[in-house]
């Protein structure tokens, strides 16, 4: 959970201040848990729209990625890039998406990270399917480009 706060929140104070405040409210809500789902998943959820809530209170609007260039749905072709590939460890995939806007953060950890959907994501932040979709897109493609630049500097 904490690691989902961290990803979400793009900082370790703050996401160990939310964590806190989703442990007491799951303790002062326990009454209300259903046993419809595990445990674990409805923490989770607790977790990703309390995240949410606060990336909202904290600006009026998420921040997304312009339209740069544009980016088609379709997937790309794959790099042959071996050498990048070991490149992409943890770390610099960390690095990376904190270099990234909070919206399409939040996108690419959600769809990538913790397995929503489009049509999921799209609810949770009152957007349209093909945004998330699109933002998505781009999040991947950035990260892409920031592991590339990683891997030329060593």
């Amino acid at each position: 959970m904490f690691n989902i706060c961290v990803r979400m929140l793009n900082s370790r104070s703050e996401a160990e201040d939310m964590l806190q405040e989703v442990f007491t409210e799951v303790f002062q809500r326990i009454q209300n848990f259903r046993f419809e789902s595990t445990f674990g998943s409805w923490l989770k959820q607790i977790v990703i729209h309390k995240c949410i809530n606060e990336l909202k209170r904290k600006k009026t609007e998420l921040e997304f990625m312009g339209d740069l260039e544009k980016v088609d749905i379709i997937e790309e072709e794959e790099d042959k890039l071996s050498e990048f590939e070991l490149a992409m460890n943890v770390e610099n995939i960390k690095k990376a998406m904190q270099q990234l806007p909070d919206g399409s953060r939040t996108i690419f950890s959600l769809y990538l990270l913790e397995g929503y959907d489009h049509v999921e994501i799209s609810q949770i932040l009152n957007i349209t399917e093909s945004t998330s979709k699109s933002q998505y897109m781009r999040a991947r493609l950035k990260v892409k480009e920031i592991l590339k630049e990683i891997y030329h500097e060593r």
